[in-house]
């Protein structure tokens, strides 16, 4: 599932043609795309064609484009979404699923192509509300207004009004493991499977370590980890392990090659050694080193 890094790529890869580009035509291929949309295809086509497009805004893993009149187009890739840019819809195959004809300045034209293998992705319309603070609401664009949708969505380790110290107290407040905690959009945001994986390499912890006996210390080094891994693989274009994560140009991410301990079953720490495990994790896998990142003793009693 693309995590921040991917969504940034793509966010950075599409904000040169959200700037004062208009969207010309609205084509919906397949409607289930739309399901996050408070309206059928017909309405969202209406109420899009026409749009002015006012920059590309990210906070965790979602991206939205605000249209003015306090609504924004919200995207969220799901499991294999991809915002592709071309120059026809027929040259993004069969897994296309809505395309955006867009109307740049000095009658420039530009194709958006939302394709998604497993339809678990999502384009709408969405109501901006009040995000509750003064600062940015997400990356990309100054406003604090965010869509309806994304307000849940606590913000993320890249983000420039990050409480670090807040985000401290949250996770030592709970009594689930670690990486669960990581997990949970609401504590911060943008963490999947990969990156949780990688920052508890880093910090030589297990993923099952209960939140709660973290020292304050502790919690905060594993934050600089997730900054300094998000910031790795925002250099190297993102993780790509096939053709389900590609970024605009439909190129794959090389973050993959400097994996530590995500995919790297069997393979040696690049630490000690050991080689790394694999052990199922909430329907998932966790992959760690064993000695690095050895199993949490239960307190007795």
């Amino acid at each position: 599932m693309p995590e921040l890094p991917e969504v940034e790529v793509v966010r950075r890869g599409i904000e040169p043609y959200t700037r004062d580009w208009v969207v010309d035509r609205v084509r919906v291929y397949d409607p289930r795309s739309l399901k996050r949309h408070d309206g059928p295809e017909e309405d969202f086509i209406h109420r899009l064609t026409g749009r002015t497009l006012h920059g590309a805004v990210r906070r965790g893993k979602f991206l939205w484009i605000p249209l003015g009149d306090g609504e924004a187009l919200v995207c969220h890739l799901g499991m294999s979404g991809q915002v592709l840019l071309g120059d026809a819809p027929s040259q993004f195959g069969p897994l296309l699923r809505v395309a955006l004809e867009l109307l740049g300045p000095g009658e420039q034209r530009m194709v958006w192509g939302f394709v998604d293998q497993r339809l678990f992705g999502s384009l709408a319309i969405d109501t901006l509300v009040d995000s509750g603070s003064d600062a940015p609401a997400g990356h990309g664009h100054p406003s604090p207004d965010i869509p309806r949708q994304v307000a849940h969505i606590a913000r993320d380790a890249l983000d420039q009004a990050f409480d670090e110290q807040a985000v401290v107290r949250k996770i030592r407040q709970k009594t689930s493991g670690i990486k669960r905690v990581l997990l949970d959009q609401g504590v911060l945001s943008g963490v999947g499977n990969i990156y949780a994986d990688e920052a508890l390499w880093r910090a030589r912890l297990h993923y099952d370590y209960p939140a709660n006996r973290l020292t304050a210390k502790k919690a905060r080094e594993l934050l600089g980890h997730i900054r300094d891994v998000f910031g790795q693989a925002l250099q190297d274009g993102g993780t790509s392990f096939d053709w389900q994560y590609v970024n605009v140009n439909g190129q794959s991410g090389y973050f993959s090659q400097s994996l530590n301990a995500y995919g790297q079953d069997g393979h040696p720490c690049p630490r000690c050694g050991r080689p790394i495990r694999r052990e199922p994790f909430m329907n998932r896998s966790s992959f760690r080193c064993p000695r690095c990142q050895p199993t949490p003793r239960r307190p007795v009693g």
